[in-house]
């Protein structure tokens, strides 16, 4: 079995069948669902938030993995863990004092992960590295699914996959944008360790065995 982790991303589910796509997701093999929350200032996309959340909870026992594309995201942690978030990551161009925001993270009970721009290096990370649980490179630029993947990323996947392992982090490393079976067996091969698939697994003839597929694959 693979040691890759499958977080399918909601942002490409039907909005209005989600209890469906959950039913669909409890029967897979994913281990993690991708919510990306977004506020229409930070990127120019709104999605969804709290209320949904809570409502969304209910529907799974699998780990809600939240991607916030939202300034000020300090604001909401807390909140976000009331209503079941359990990892937590923030983007490091929306933070003054992002150690600070991965302590607090943390302190509320939830795994704590960095985002980066498809333009911010990874050199960016060397001081807070072993503090994460997660880094995730966006292989997109943020706010809309269904994005062409940008091949750099494969470049910046070995960059963060040295930086953890010669500091001693235990951090995993996402992988979210234009993933499909076609470049997931190479984004492991670089050092991913989650892949976060929207439209490739909800435009999927059959999600179940689309997850499946990225799931084989080592």
């Amino acid at each position: 079995m693979s040691r890759t982790i499958i977080a399918p991303s909601l942002l490409s589910a039907d909005f209005a069948n989600l209890e469906k796509a959950f039913e669909m997701l409890n029967k897979s093999e994913a281990e993690w669902i991708h919510l990306d929350i977004m506020d229409g200032n930070f990127v120019p996309n709104i999605t969804f938030g709290m209320p949904v959340i809570k409502s969304l909870r209910k529907l799974t026992g699998k780990v809600f993995d939240a991607h916030l594309m939202i300034e000020k995201p300090e604001r909401y942690l807390h909140n976000l863990k009331i209503v079941g978030v359990d990892v937590l990551t923030v983007h490091y161009e929306t933070q003054i004092h992002l150690n600070r925001t991965i302590d607090l993270i943390k302190k509320i009970g939830m795994k704590a992960g960095v985002a980066l721009n498809p333009h911010t290096p990874v050199s960016m990370l060397k001081d807070i590295i072993k503090e994460v649980d997660l880094v995730l490179i966006m292989s997109v630029n943020p706010g809309f699914g269904g994005q062409k993947f940008i091949e750099n990323s494969y470049s910046k996947i070995a960059e963060a996959k040295e930086m953890i392992i010669a500091s001693g982090s235990k951090a995993l490393i996402q992988v979210d944008g234009g993933v499909s079976a076609d470049n997931a067996e190479k984004l492991i091969a670089a050092g991913a360790d989650v892949l976060v698939a929207g439209s490739y697994i909800f435009n999927h003839e059959n999600p179940i065995a689309a997850i499946k597929t990225l799931k084989g694959i080592s």
